[in-house]
């Protein structure tokens, strides 16, 4: 998919959905602690003093010079669950977001997390 050397580089890059909208800027990446590869990315969204964090799957998404497009609809992502900007990622809350994709979802074979952020 990504080479995951380069994962620093793409944090503030804008995030557009397939139409070019703009849904925010990438925050943070989160591999999958199976393959450790790239597999969703957390996305600034928000007005001034209330930003968020929304969660959006990297699969089929495409790097450009000056932006990541994904697969999916800002409308969609905009409602993703969400973490406050310093905020983290809850175990618990793990599989409602692969869930608001229709992803499947499994831990680890000692029940390890799936996601980790990097």
């Amino acid at each position: 998919m990504f080479p995951a050397e380069n994962l620093r580089d793409w944090r503030g890059q804008k995030v557009i959905d397939p139409q070019g909208d703009k849904i925010g800027d990438l925050e943070a990446v989160y591999v999958d602690t199976a393959t450790d590869e790239p597999s969703f990315a957390t996305v600034r969204v928000g007005i001034i003093g209330r930003h968020r964090l929304v969660f959006v799957p990297l699969g089929g998404a495409t790097v450009k010079p000056d932006s990541v497009r994904v697969r999916h609809e800002k409308k969609l992502v905009g409602d993703a669950p969400s973490i406050d900007v310093d905020g983290e990622l809850s175990a618990a809350d793990e599989p409602r977001v692969f869930a608001h994709y229709n992803l499947p979802y499994a831990t680890g074979t000692a029940g390890e997390r799936r996601l980790a952020r990097r």
